[in-house]
């Protein structure tokens, strides 16, 4: 077990030419490689650089760079121009698609006993470790697992071994992980490295992955003073070394504390990236802690044009909506529908205030009718960009039009909280 990078502090902002060098330098101490596959995220991850490093992984491997695997989860598969924008000269040839329904194999299973216990009794359920077959079948002597560590809404602190076995999961994988975080509660699991989901998933890691050549490739990526995205942190290893030490400095960079809950907060969702709510609800999971009882959270989501990134999750959305965890746990027990996709339930959960606050969507390709059906407010996007500008407006705290917000415009960067609910 070995840590090969631990680069960086809040302050650090490592340039492309640091992080190919680190990179470049952690590769070399690996040894020969004949046949690597570099599994990234897919263009919903930009910001973390994964493409970057992917590119610089194929600088210095070549034709030994033999498949890259995007850990898609959920998410439809990447189109030619994405992987071209975020990974640029890696060939395109090599670039396969996950598909989490069909393309996974079980490696092993997590006991029943052990989810019981780490639910704490409100499950009953065992958990396959599931991964795409290129990963259990594909005999490669290096798998560069490539992500950013920063606050999550299923995990606590994203990445590691998650980008395995959920990125790359199946469905019992990821709708098991997913519902047992939402029925734990995501407001005991968000920005904490240890927790459930992460025992679980470390549990299968050290059954069921131990023979695989994993190293991962993990940045820290934050905004300096001037607004700039920049990595604050590289960290590469072997173990949950490098994980541990990405994840204390992600808390120290990612997370704000807020003296007071905001009122009214402003969410500004990048149309490049945000086609859905499955993934736009970012806004809301980043923020529930910060929000103030009966305040009011608005969406500025204009390439927002559906709710699942999965046509059957997509569905299930529309039928059910967000209502909470109460409501959701019934409906779950109720309907064998959404029983049997357990990660839309938890979506559900997780995308609810439970009655605190208002949540108002403002998507560019979504109705009225569409969004109050599934149980949330909703204004004509054209006026509220008009009246809250995202060009004109600073990240954090300020006044428009004698109103105070908080405005942010990457919700996937951090975690926000009060003192009174983190």
């Amino acid at each position: 077990m070995s840590l090969y990078c631990a680069q960086g502090g809040p302050d650090r902002e490592l340039s492309a030419s640091e992080l190919k060098d680190f990179l470049s330098a952690a590769l070399a101490r690996l040894g020969r490689r004949k046949k690597v596959l570099a599994v990234p995220p897919d263009q919903t991850r930009t910001a973390s650089r994964a493409g970057e490093l992917t590119r610089y992984a194929w600088d210095f491997y070549g034709e030994s760079l033999r498949a890259v695997l995007p850990a898609l989860g959920t998410h439809k598969r990447m189109s030619a121009e994405q992987i071209a924008g975020m990974f640029g000269h890696v060939p395109p040839g090599l670039f396969h698609a996950h598909n989490w329904r069909e393309d996974v194999e079980t490696i092993g299973v997590v006991p029943r006993e052990f989810i019981y216990e780490q639910s704490e009794g409100k499950l009953d359920y065992e958990w396959p470790a599931q991964v795409n077959r290129l990963i259990s079948r594909g005999e490669f002597d290096l798998i560069l697992s490539v992500g950013q560590v920063v606050p999550h809404e299923v995990i606590g602190m994203a990445n590691y071994n998650k980008n395995i076995l959920v990125g790359t999961g199946g469905p019992d994988s990821i709708n098991r992980s997913h519902y047992l975080g939402a029925v734990y509660g995501m407001e005991r699991i968000m920005g904490r490295a240890d927790n459930p989901v992460r025992r679980v998933l470390n549990y299968a890691a050290s059954h069921f992955l131990k023979d695989l050549p994993i190293v991962y490739v993990l940045t820290v990526v934050s905004r300096n003073t001037s607004g700039a995205i920049v990595v604050r942190g590289l960290f590469i290893g072997d173990d949950s070394e490098c994980f541990h030490a990405a994840a204390e400095l992600s808390f120290r960079v990612n997370f704000t504390l807020m003296p007071q809950p905001i009122r009214k907060a402003v969410v500004y969702l990048d149309p490049h990236e945000f086609h859905s709510t499955w993934l736009g609800n970012k806004a809301i999971y980043r923020t529930r802690m910060a929000m103030a009882d009966g305040g009011e959270l608005i969406i500025l989501a204009p390439g927002v044009r559906e709710f699942g990134e999965d046509v059957r999750i997509d569905k299930l959305i529309r039928k059910y909506g967000y209502h909470g965890t109460a409501a959701t746990v019934t409906m779950v027990k109720e309907n064998a529908d959404l029983a049997a996709d357990l990660s839309a339930a938890a979506h559900l959960i997780h995308g609810s205030s439970e009655g605190r606050f208002r949540i108002t969507w403002c998507p560019g390709h979504l109705t009225r009718k569409e969004v109050e059906g599934a149980g949330f407010e909703y204004a004509e996007l054209s006026q509220m960009m008009q009246r809250y500008p995202p060009a004109n407006l600073p990240q954090g705290p300020s006044r428009v039009a004698g109103e105070e917000i908080y405005f942010i415009e990457h919700p996937g960067l951090g975690l926000w909280a009060s003192r009174d609910r983190f």
